[in-house]
């Protein structure tokens, strides 16, 4: 049976809740999904006008190092129709950099608006074979344009993220839902994936933050 965690709490990836070591962490899916409240009786639409914009929650993560830093900040390059592509194939994964150059961590894809069951976002994490440099993964969730859009967490609910073994057996989970305390945030720091005395464990965290952009909540994992 998965753990449900409240915030701040901290479970062995490997070990069920009777301390077994029973999950294959060979290849784990990191979950996150959620729902926009329904308003004027549209579900995904935040104030019931066919105009209103898609509610588009980015997943990332952080890779650290023993010292808690990203080591690899990746390149920048410009785009053909002049766009800059920033933190391209280094230790931060991100829609516009979705395979780490090591093929052990992965996003699988942006879905733009929470609609449907089951995930809405996955990270794939090759846990077992992740190179020992890495010490710490945080997984991160951004709205995009949220600031612009006027969206933010407050307006949020069931939001979860998850632990899936290389089996499809759900380890853990850690759920909340909106509410004022969360009005005006757009991004969080969702969880923590970290190393232990040669084992995983996950810390579920929980933490918001007002910016919209993910660059940001990344600058204190920075060698600066």
């Amino acid at each position: 049976m998965a753990i449900n965690l409240q915030k701040g709490q901290t479970i062995n990836l490997r070990k069920n809740e009777k301390g077994d070591s029973i999950y294959d962490l060979s290849s784990v899916t990191i979950g996150l999904g959620w729902d926009v409240r329904r308003q004027g009786g549209f579900f995904g639409r935040l104030f019931g006008g066919s105009d209103s914009p898609e509610y588009d929650l980015d997943a990332v993560a952080f890779l650290l190092d023993s010292n808690g830093k990203v080591a690899d900040m990746g390149k920048s390059f410009m785009t053909g129709n002049g766009r800059e592509i920033v933190l391209y194939q280094g230790d931060v994964i991100y829609f516009n950099s979705m395979r780490h150059p090591s093929g052990q961590i992965w996003l699988t894809g942006d879905n733009r608006t929470g609609e449907g069951d089951g995930d809405d976002e996955q990270i794939i994490v090759k846990l077992d074979q992740l190179d020992q440099r890495y010490q710490k993964i945080v997984f991160v969730v951004s709205i995009y344009n949220g600031i612009v859009n006027r969206q933010h967490f407050g307006m949020i609910e069931n939001a979860f993220i998850r632990a899936v073994d290389a089996r499809g057996r759900e380890i853990t989970k850690f759920s909340l839902s909106g509410d004022a305390s969360l009005n005006g945030m757009c991004s969080m720091v969702f969880a923590e994936a970290y190393r232990h005395n040669g084992d995983w464990k996950f810390r579920a965290i929980g933490d918001p933050y007002p910016t919209d952009n993910f660059i940001e909540v990344l600058v204190p994992y920075t060698y600066r």
